[in-house]
């Protein structure tokens, strides 16, 4: 973060964008929910665990995310709060759908990792927090149920501090657990913070103290839990790091609140803290330049594709976030790919499930474009440069299963189908060199329930998976010579995905050290830039 670039436009300066990451169940949707409520966004939160109709969060729209109770799609949402405005990008925390929520953390400047106060760091929490360090992504933490019983608070930051390797600021102490939390007390503003158990829609009132000597602390917190409160934070202030706000912006250290986002305690102060302390609209990277959230021209590039929000209408919107400049509705703006203009004629902005048009949009907001399927992850859109964003990246699938429509007529509607959603990146497909049939590779099992769900309901199309010899595949790499002469001799493994690059389908780790060893000229790999 250097100090020596612009100053941004007022404007730009007050947004912040970020995604919230947590393993499944650490409460993430309901935190988003809160988010949303102290927002203004929404009346009344959804309990995520209420009956029926009840039940339907506003952020989860699709039916099996409705049915199941997990976020498959990462949607963006933007509210107000105090000066600042808040995008909010929800990703899955489902490991099944990894592959979005990196992607989804290309468009962030920073991030809120949610932990369970009883279960700590999880799998899944440390592989996006791996993918947010790539990134140097500012990471705030918030710790999660801590009205149930949890572990210990030193436990659970040295955790932190071990598992992640970050240094962890506490940014409030948490006064009791489970049955005997009472509250929290707030370390950077020296207040008092009262859980109100009766109403769980309620902001927490805060109390005004000076310092941990302040009688003021007795009329509030039971005397045992004070005196265990001021030993701790005592301890806490020798042996823990005070926050720095440059260490935090360099991702070298997370601020940590406690809390319960059910009972809306902690949630404001985090929000408070996302405000005060969290990173404005920060440079992005292309290819040819780096692109300061400042400038006056309009770009922006899309990092997501949702086909069928709407099924009543086959649409497609593909979520684009703002690098630059000040977008208007109407706006002719380049297709870097296509190197055709396009008229942005009704950009929509997001409140939840409520869409809206966006009149305007500043750097740092996200817009979604409804198209009929020109755009795709990865692509550029400008005021007439041509511009690569770097960094998008697109993982080999650890699955593969082959698939067939129920009614073999229909050979025809399931390609158009599984292009649908290669294009929107919720699985790879990838047409095999001999014999007719696609393959489709996933990141997880779940994924092929989804796609067989969503096939169904949005085309109308019973369709099997069927198990497949493949394992893997791996992008292949190199001069073409190199490359056609590979392809000669393994037509049986070779395929192409849906942007029509070669593709090497593997069934042992041997075949691939063997066209190591055969074909040093060609390079396997497990990744590709979603570069256009």
């Amino acid at each position: 973060m250097l100090d020596n670039r612009p100053t941004l436009p007022p404007e730009i300066a007050r947004r912040r964008t970020f995604a919230i990451i947590s393993h499944p169940d650490a409460g993430k949707t309901t935190l988003t929910e809160k988010f949303l409520l102290f927002g203004g966004a929404i009346q009344m939160a959804g309990q995520v665990r209420a009956k029926g109709e009840a039940r339907r969060t506003r952020s989860d729209f699709m039916k099996m995310e409705q049915d199941r109770g997990i976020s498959v799609s990462a949607s963006a949402m933007s509210f107000e709060f105090g000066q600042y405005r808040f995008n909010l990008v929800d990703t899955p925390g489902h490991s099944d759908f990894s592959e979005d929520t990196y992607r989804t953390l290309t468009a962030v400047d920073a991030a809120i990792m949610v932990i369970d106060g009883a279960k700590g760091v999880e799998s899944q929490t440390r592989k996006l927090f791996e993918v947010c360090r790539l990134r140097d992504l500012p990471i705030l933490t918030f710790c999660n149920k801590m009205d149930r019983e949890s572990r210990d608070t030193f436990e659970i930051i040295d955790e932190i501090q071990e598992n992640l390797a970050i240094d962890v600021a506490p940014a409030s102490w948490p006064i009791g657990m489970g049955r005997d939390f009472v509250g929290a007390y707030d370390l950077l503003h020296d207040r008092l913070e009262i859980m109100d158990r009766a109403d769980r829609n309620k902001v927490a009132e805060s109390i005004k103290i000076t310092g941990l000597d302040d009688p003021k602390l007795a009329d509030h917190v039971p005397a045992d839990l004070l005196e265990k409160l001021r030993e701790e934070v005592q301890m806490a202030r020798e042996l823990l790091p005070a926050f720095d706000r440059q260490s935090f912006l360099e991702g070298h250290m997370t601020p940590i609140w406690f809390g319960s986002a059910i009972n809306s305690f902690g949630v404001k102060e985090l929000m408070d803290g996302m405000g005060e302390y969290g990173p404005e609209p920060q440079p992005q990277n292309a290819k040819e330049r780096q692109l300061d959230a400042g400038e006056n021209k309009v770009a922006g590039f899309v990092f997501k594709v949702q086909a069928n929000m709407d099924p009543k209408h086959r649409d497609r919107v593909a979520f684009v976030r703002l690098a630059s400049g000040h977008f208007e509705r109407g706006m002719k703006l380049l297709h870097v790919r296509s190197k055709k203009q396009m008229a942005v004629s009704n950009p929509v902005l997001f409140l939840a499930a409520d869409r809206e048009l966006a009149e305007e949009a500043w750097a740092g907001d996200i817009i979604g474009i409804p198209n009929h399927g020109q755009l795709r992850i990865g692509d550029a859109l400008t005021e007439g440069e041509a511009l690569h964003f770097t960094g998008i990246p697109s993982f080999a699938p650890e699955l593969l299963q082959g698939v067939r429509a129920g009614d073999p007529m229909k050979a025809k509607h399931l390609e158009k189908a599984l292009m649908q959603f290669a294009e929107e990146g919720a699985a790879k497909v990838f047409k095999p060199a001999i014999g007719s049939g696609f393959i489709v590779g996933v990141v997880g099992q779940l994924q092929f329930e989804v796609l067989a769900s969503r096939i169904e309901q949005e085309y109308s199309l019973p369709v099997r998976f069927e198990p497949s010899q493949f394992t893997s595949a791996r992008w292949v790499q190199g001069p073409k010579p190199a490359v056609d002469k590979l392809a000669n001799v393994n037509k049986g493994h070779m395929a192409t995905d849906s942007d029509g690059d070669a593709v090497f389908l593997t069934r042992l780790q041997w075949d691939i050290d063997r066209v190591q060893r055969d074909h040093p000229d060609v390079k396997l790999t497990a990744t590709k830039e979603m570069m256009v």
